[in-house]
């Protein structure tokens, strides 16, 4: 096992480094971990709950000092409040010790919370971006849920500004994210721009398999591919997920019994859905959110993999609660989209 470009001598845990597995993301030539840090807990009580902001700063570092060395966050994370723990957690980190990718959207977040109508304010929102991040550039810049905004609004105005900001070296890659994959794969088509990278959310899960279907696509054309929030956004735990959460009554019901059938059974349905997913072809990385060291730890812990017992035990589940032989998603369900939307819209810091 060879150590990855981002390792730094006297910075890191070397034995947990050597312990992690890295993979080249697509044609991008960052070799990410598999495990990756999602920063949407970050953001507080309007995305995920509040959090301990000393124990948010310990657990980034330590995800840093362990071998995690991709991070992705979002200015719509708590409006800036996730780009600004992080600027304070990564202060404390040498540059060159991770890759971090933030994004950019139709939601301003300067205040205004007006659509974003321009180039002008694309590139003054990724400066506050910067600022909060407290960088000189991000390694990749995303268009952010481009199910949102018109396709001729991502091709004419999003893409080719993100693609300034390469030029202008405040960036290094380019990337595109969506629940919906099939937009992104008509972008990809019609851009004249290369897309890099992909991060798809939600969609290769216990209970949705369908990026499946999709990486030959993004294989075929060398597009680095980040499987992210791979509890579902919480549906897929104990706790359950915020109230903003887009899916059915119907599926967020059966995943409640789908977790309490796990504790009966001594495990956590969370821990059963990051293993899950974890093994699962195609994707480089995984996203996973965080925001205190013992998720951290769980989540170190099952990378090493499932236990038999365990993988027993998500089979039985598989069986019992998602063996209708179709994918559960909310993609198409009227009203669930737009109540995210709103959500995107109107999210405040608490």
């Amino acid at each position: 096992m060879s150590l990855p470009p981002t390792y730094v001598e006297g910075f890191h845990d070397k034995k947990s480094v050597l312990q992690m597995e890295y993979t080249t993301l697509g044609k991008t030539g960052l070799k990410v971990s598999k495990l990756a840090f999602g920063a949407a807990p970050l953001g507080g009580a309007a995305t995920y709950g509040e959090y301990l902001e000393e124990e948010a700063i310990n657990t980034v570092r330590e995800a840093i000092r362990k071998g995690i060395n991709y991070i992705d966050t979002a200015p719509v994370y708590g409006q800036g409040r996730a780009e600004e723990l992080l600027g304070k957690a990564l202060a404390g980190v040498p540059r060159e010790a991770y890759y971090i990718s933030s994004k950019v959207s139709r939601y301003e977040r300067l205040g205004s919370k007006e659509l974003v109508k321009s180039e002008e304010s694309i590139f003054s929102g990724f400066e506050q971006t910067l600022k909060n991040l407290g960088l000189d550039y991000v390694d990749i810049v995303i268009v952010h849920n481009v199910e949102y905004s018109p396709m001729e609004v991502v091709l004419n105005m999003f893409i080719p500004a993100l693609a300034k900001l390469i030029k202008q070296n405040k960036a290094r890659h380019l990337g595109l994210s969506a629940y919906p994959i099939s937009p992104m794969c008509e972008i990809i088509e019609k851009s004249a721009i290369p897309i890099e990278v992909i991060i798809s959310y939600s969609r290769d899960v216990i209970f949705d398999s369908s990026l499946q279907e999709y990486i030959p696509f993004f294989q075929s054309r060398g597009i680095g591919i980040i499987n992210a929030a791979i509890t579902g956004m919480g549906i897929l735990t104990l706790e359950g997920p915020p109230a903003w959460h887009p899916a059915t009554t119907e599926l967020i019901a059966i995943c409640k019994k789908a977790a309490e059938y796990a504790k009966e059974k001594g495990v956590e349905l969370g821990n059963l859905s990051v293993g899950y997913s974890l093994q699962q072809p195609g994707a480089q990385t995984h996203l996973v959110g965080m925001n205190d060291r013992k998720i951290l730890q769980k989540n170190l812990n099952t990378l090493k993999g499932l236990s038999e017992e365990e993988k027993n035990i998500l089979r039985e589940i598989k069986q019992i609660f998602f063996n209708s032989g179709q994918n559960f998603h909310w993609e198409e369900v009227k009203g669930k989209q737009e109540k995210y939307r709103k959500y995107l819209e109107n999210v405040k810091t608490s």
